[in-house]
Formats: C-alpha cells, sequence, structure tokens
C-alpha cells in the first residue's frame, strides 16, 4: 500500500446520539496517529469513523497519516510543540517498532502526560519497542516485545461494571487476530478484559485503562486484521473507550 506523505482529513457529521445523553455537550475533537507496518490502515480508519456514526457519536476527525510502511519513522507532524493542542482525544494506531530516538519519543509522551487523553490500539503496543527508554511503554500502560500466532481469542470480562464494557459479551471470541504477550502491567493500569494463551495457557490482558499524568488512555492489544475491524463488538468497544478516555 503506498502512503501519501502526510494525509490529514477532517471529518464533520452529526448524528442522533445513542451512546449517552452526556455526548450531547458538543462533538468530539479527534486526532488519528495512523501509519507504519503491517495493516490495512486506510481500512482501519475508515470502519472507526463509521463505528462512531454507527454508535451516534458526533466527532471531528482529523487523520494525520505520515511515515510510510516500515517499522522506522519520525514522523514530521510530531515536531510541531503543539501537536495535540485541541484534541479531547488522540487515537494512535501507528506501527514503528524500530524507531528509537529519546528525544523524539519524548516529543510523543510529554503532551499526553501533561493532559492529552489517548487511545492506544494494537501495534501502537510494539512501537518504538526497541527504544531504551520506557515513557512510550509507561504511557501505553503495558509492555509487550511480541505476540502470538493468530487465532480466535476468546475475551474473558474482568471488570463488567466499567463503563467501557458495559454490554460486552463475555467470553466473546475474536476475529483472526493476534495475542500480544505482556511483559509488564503498569502501576496505573487497570485491566478490563483478558485472553488466554494457546501456546502456554497464560492470561494476558486485552482490553484496559491507563492514567499516565493528568492524561486518561484506553488501550486494547487487538486490531490486527480488517476482520477485527468488522467485528461488531470490538468496535463498539473501541468507541466507548474512546468516550471514556475524554471524559464523558
Amino acid at each position: 500500500m503506498k502512503f501519501a506523505p502526510r494525509l490529514l482529513i477532517a471529518l464533520a457529521a452529526t448524528f442522533v446520539f445513542g451512546v449517552a445523553p452526556s455526548l450531547a455537550q458538543k462533538p468530539l475533537s479527534l486526532l488519528l496517529i495512523t501509519s507504519g507496518c503491517c495493516h490495512d490502515y486506510d481500512f482501519q480508519t475508515k470502519s472507526m469513523q463509521l463505528a462512531f456514526e454507527k454508535q451516534g457519536v458526533e466527532a471531528n476527525w482529523t487523520v494525520v497519516n505520515e511515515g510510510g510502511t516500515g517499522t522506522k519513522a519520525e514522523i514530521e507532524f510530531y515536531n510541531n510543540p503543539d501537536w495535540a493542542k485541541g484534541f479531547d482525544v488522540v487515537i494512535h494506531n501507528e506501527c514503528f517498532a524500530g524507531t528509537t530516538n529519546p528525544e523524539y519519543i519524548r516529543k510523543v509522551t510529554s503532551p499526553h502526560h501533561a493532559g492529552v487523553n489517548a487511545v492506544v490500539i494494537h501495534c501502537a503496543m510494539h512501537t518504538y519497542r526497541d527504544a531504551t527508554i520506557d515513557d512510550w511503554r509507561e504511557f501505553l500502560g503495558v509492555t509487550s516485545r511480541r505476540h502470538e500466532h493468530q487465532s480466535n481469542y476468546e475475551i474473558k470480562v474482568v471488570a463488567a461494571d466499567h463503563p467501557i464494557m458495559k454490554s460486552f459479551p463475555d467470553g466473546h471470541k475474536t476475529a483472526k487476530d493476534e495475542l500480544y504477550v505482556i511483559e509488564k502491567t503498569w502501576p496505573n493500569t487497570t485491566v478490563l478484559a483478558t485472553s488466554k494463551s494457546e501456546r502456554d495457557g497464560k492470561v494476558y490482558p486485552v482490553l484496559w485503562t491507563n492514567q499516565y499524568g493528568k492524561a486518561r488512555v484506553f488501550g486494547t492489544t487487538y486490531g490486527h486484521s480488517n476482520e477485527t475491524f468488522q467485528d461488531q463488538v470490538f468496535l463498539d468497544a473501541l468507541v466507548r473507550g474512546t468516550v471514556w478516555a475524554a471524559g464523558r
């Protein structure tokens, strides 16, 4: 897949609200950072936008697609010190495992630590994987460096009362997706759901929240395949996680 050097898409729409009455306060201002290795980011972007529409969540979208399809990139967008200004939530769906520059990584994490809320999806967990600093991992709320094979994994809900997990069916089987091996769960992380390895029987977080400085973070390690981005249960949780991260 060939990406343009920079793709900025502003998308605004108004719909009948269906997630919660409090959402009617104002539209969510969402920044989606997406690109890198291994996934169909154009398809995933469209699927997310349609999911918000289906849930009745009014959102203004800005999509930044920079860095190409490799494993290393320092995208120009982050060089603006005000790159995150004005957004309710930044959604990180990027995949650059080989980028290691500490100064660059801290350009990304510092606004979040200061209070910019976030959602982190799938390969965001392996972005900056080779870096020696832990800033990004602490921001994510989990540390992961590898994944297991693709399968239809069962999801066990462990925090049924959390607003993100309301109506999430316990025991839901994923579309074909990868199970990420979580080496560490950081102290401010709350695990919402888990899946079990088909190889060794170990249980790993797959949905969680994290408090990073002043920022709320929602994360999921699922999100590899186009089939996952057609799974309504996954998409509904992603919408609810974003709304929660925005403090709505």
